[in-house]
């Protein structure tokens, strides 16, 4: 990760950074910030590291061979203009969604019996292969792009002005469905700087630890 990004990430989290409350953790999430209050749909969640030091990775991740394809290791760089981003940033993007940030939307692509192993709290659940731009039905995509991504549709065009900044994840590096749902996107004119990729997805969030939650 660059320097300026790092900086970039340690600034954000000091906006945000929780008082310590009953006790000190031993495994905080940064230096300066061992929890985060997040709204999971109405639900209050504490965001923060799992603070057994005898935890594991959960054995849905612990698998580093899956076949290629279709589970390919992803590049680093989805599309031009596409910021891919790590840990901080999601957290970030979350509190400001449960700070009431409308203007944001933090989206698990993956299928709904994934989801029901744990998903990152705040994120809004949309399935790749319901968002599957010039696969899915026509009706469904159109649905979510104006109900949920903020896009409207004016005389057989998509306008953009009100769409939402999207933060999109899905399994981990070697998970094609938040991918193929922001290429879709592209395809259709959705500006790549309102989009987000955490490319470690759940994968990653798991390997450090981080709180998860069930439908």
């Amino acid at each position: 990760m660059k320097l300026h990004t790092l900086l970039a990430a340690s600034a954000l989290f000091a906006s945000f950074a929780m008082p310590l409350t009953a006790r000190a953790l031993d495994v905080n999430i940064t230096a300066d910030t061992p929890s985060v209050e997040i709204l999971h749909g109405r639900q209050k969640i504490t965001l923060m590291r799992n603070q057994d030091p005898k935890n594991a990775v959960n054995p849905d991740f612990a698998k580093t061979s899956r076949k290629c394809p279709p589970f390919c290791v992803q590049p680093g760089e989805l599309a031009p203009g596409v910021e891919t981003i790590g840990e901080l940033e999601v957290i970030h993007y979350l509190k400001k969604m449960s700070d009431g940030d409308k203007t944001i939307l933090v989206i698990d692509s993956r299928t709904p019996d994934w989801v029901e192993k744990g998903t990152i709290p705040g994120a809004v659940n949309i399935p790749w292969d319901q968002l599957n731009i010039g696969k899915s039905d026509p009706i469904t995509v159109q649905d979510i792009l104006e109900k949920q991504l903020g896009v409207k549709n004016q005389d057989g065009f998509y306008m953009f002005d009100n769409a939402k900044t999207l933060v999109m994840f899905c399994n981990g590096p070697w998970c094609g469905q938040s991918p193929t749902n922001i290429k879709g996107l592209l395809k259709i004119g959705y500006p790549a700087d309102k989009i987000k990729w955490y490319r470690g997805g759940m994968q990653d969030w798991e390997v450090l630890g981080l709180t998860t939650v069930k439908p």
